[in-house]
This record gives C-alpha cells, structure tokens and sequence, in this order.
C-alpha cells in the first residue's frame, strides 16, 4: 500500500529490527537490562519491533502504556502528586524513581495505606554535579537544575525503604561521556553504593549510532559489575530504539522570495518536529522521487547541503502563523517547486511525540514501512481530533 497524504511519520521496520539487534547484543554483552524510554518514542504499533526488557514513564499515561508494551515498568518524574502516586501504585510498578527527600516521604505516607504500596522498588535520582551536554536546556545538571538530589542534600537524611539510584545527564552522547559521568558517580556517591541493590543509568546513550563505541559502553559496564556485584543495573535509552529509523515527509506548497527562495511545505516545524527550534538543529533531507519508504536515502537521492554547497539554495519552512516556522536553510541540486516531495531524516524520535494542533494544523499521518514500498496505515487525524483536544 502507498501512502496517500503529506505530512506524514513513517517508520522504517528493518531499521528498527536492526536497532533491536545492536541494543540486544550490548545488553548481553554487558549484563544491561535495557529499557524503553517511552518519553522519546511511544508508537504502539511499532513496540513488537523493539528490544527491551520494559519501559520507563514520565507520568501515569506513559506508565499505563508501559503495561502494554509489558516487560518491567519503571517511572520518574520532577514531581508526582498525590493523585499520580496512587494511580502509580495502582499499577504496581516495578520501579519508581523520586526527585526529592519530600517526595520520598510522601509515597512512604501513601505505601502505608496502600495494598499495592509495597510492591514498587523505590530510588532516588541523584544529580551527580557533572555535565557533559552542551546545550542548557537539555543539561539535567546545568546550574539551578530541578533534576536530581545533590550529594550535599543526603546530609541526614533517612534513606529506610530506599533500594536503588537513578542518574541521568546525558543527551545524545557516547560512551566516553558516560564512563566519565560514571567515575564522578562513584566519587560522590560510592559511599550509597554497598546500600543499593538496583542503579538505572538513564538515558541519552547513542547506542546505535555508527561511531558509538560500544566496546568502551560494555566495559565500563562490565568493570562497574565486577566492583559492585550486588547491584543490577539498567539502561533507559529513548533515541537510541529509533535512531536513524524514521521520516517525516512533507510536500512544497508554494515558493516565495525574499532575499532568496523559501519552500513553504505542508509539515510544520513548531507543529510537528518543535525540537528543531527547540534544541536547536538542522535535521538532514533528501529529494527522491522513487523513494520506496527506507529510513535512509537510496541512490538515486538527491542529498540536501548546506547554504553554498550546492546551487540552489532553499529555506523549508512551515505553513503555520509563527514566524519563526523554519525548518532550516538548505542547498539543493535543482530548484524546489510545489509538488516536490520533501523527506526529513531522523525523525522517529521526539517527534510525535511532541507534535501539536496550533492553527489547526493537521497532525501527520502515521504509517510504518514493512518492506521496499510496502506501508502500512497506522492512524491519521481529522478535525475531531483537533476539536477534542480543547
């Protein structure tokens, strides 16, 4: 079946099969438990492709949604009211991780006159004091960060009933950032450790990404066993499920001019990929007029460049209201004209699930790529979708 409409998600199946592959052999390798972090990607038709031993929520609906994926069900937040704490033990989690002391006492409030209260193992999210993102507003331990319990803050504290620890400050980063964050883990937390039966290592490990060394991830892993034997440990990448495992296609409206040509598409950056404004960056792009569906471009592709790398520079832009609608500034080998097929690499992750109606803008379409040319309808979306949400 070929897919009809623009903008669209597709999902490529081998990519994610392929993706599966490398999370198992690292998790085998290094004795892992490997998680889903349902925060970056939570396409349920797409979970029977996917390797992990469970999922890690943000919130009671991603936790629900953990209990369909199955597997073991962990959850962190900045905070949980009180009404998401017993929906949480309602659910039976397997793990839940606390951001602060307040919070730790309230779910021991709540456990005691709960029936499920006991079941869920409970940590605490440490923030370890070391950075090794780039970008602020996605550095858990940028300065006044709300993420994470400082070494300083367990002076006195009453760790009763507390089984585990939770780090988290990495975003798109390799191994070597993780070994590093790892040693300052042990220096300003070792003392917690001989306490602990369970520590979760986070998210942000490119895992699959081609350049990622994955030798120096199961080493690090396997040397952190081998000095802690008491501990299991987990991995909850979000990205690295998805990396390289999906697109997002658009079709040009309409070009105008102004200081140069600017392709006005039917998918809109600030509705349906924000993190292109947000982080900021650049996804990549590719012509194709035979495209059959494949994460990545085929050979006759036509690549996108950067301003000046090719002849015909191009800015992609979004239909909505929001001057700021931009997808970024391309060089491409011909001139682009309504009509043309736009395809975005990457897109997967933090994207649908990030997407959003401002002006009424129709969501993407939802599809999954099962072979060359082969797709399969998952969900579109109309006006009632839109109308429901307020």
């Amino acid at each position: 079946m070929t897919f009809p409409e623009t903008p669209a998600f597709v999902v490529d199946v081998p990519a994610l099969r392929r993706n599966a592959a490398i999370l198992r052999e690292v998790a085998e390798a290094s004795g892992a438990r490997m998680l889903l972090a349902l925060k970056a990607f939570s396409m349920p038709a797409a979970f029977p492709f996917l390797y992990a031993r469970g999922t890690c929520a943000s919130s009671v609906h991603e936790a629900m949604l953990g209990a369909e994926f199955g597997g073991e069900r962990h959850a962190f937040a900045a905070a949980f009211s009180e009404a998401d704490m017993r929906a949480l033990m309602d659910l039976g989690l397997d793990h839940v991780t606390l951001n602060s002391f307040a919070q730790l006492r309230q779910w021991r409030r709540l456990a005691a006159g709960h029936p499920r209260g006991g079941r869920t193992a409970v940590g605490l999210r440490i923030n370890p004091e070391h950075s090794e993102g780039q970008t602020p507003l996605y550095d858990p331990c940028a300065p006044h960060s709300r993420l994470g319990i400082r070494r300083a803050a367990f002076a006195g504290e009453d760790l009763t009933g507390v089984t585990g620890l939770h780090c988290h400050n990495l975003c798109e980063q390799g191994a070597d950032c993780f070994a590093r964050t790892l040693a300052a883990i042990e220096a300003r937390f070792g003392d917690l450790l001989p306490r602990i039966r369970w520590f979760n290592f986070g998210g942000g490990h490119h895992i699959t990404r081609a350049d990622y060394d994955r030798e120096l991830l199961v080493g690090t892993l396997r040397a952190f066993r081998a000095r802690h034997p008491h501990i299991d440990f987990f991995l909850e990448p979000g990205e690295a499920h998805v990396l390289n495992a999906g697109t997002f296609v658009c079709t040009v409206l309409d070009v105008v001019e102004n200081e140069g040509p600017i392709a006005i598409l039917d998918g809109s950056a600030a509705c349906h990929t924000p993190d292109v404004i947000e982080m900021p960056y650049r996804p990549r792009v590719f012509l194709d007029p035979a495209w059959d569906g494949a994460a990545e471009p085929g050979p006759g592709a036509l690549r996108a460049g950067a301003p000046g790398e090719k002849p015909f520079p191009c800015r992609l832009a979004g239909p909505s209201c929001l001057a700021g609608d931009v997808f970024g500034d391309y060089a491409f080998d011909r001139p682009l004209v309504p009509g043309d097929r736009v395809i975005f690499e990457d897109m997967a992750l933090y994207t649908m699930v990030k997407t959003n109606t401002f002006n009424g803008i129709r969501l993407p379409s939802l599809w999954l790529r099962k072979g060359p040319g082969d797709f399969s309808h998952v969900r579109s979306f109309d006006y009632a979708d839109f109308r429901s949400r307020l």
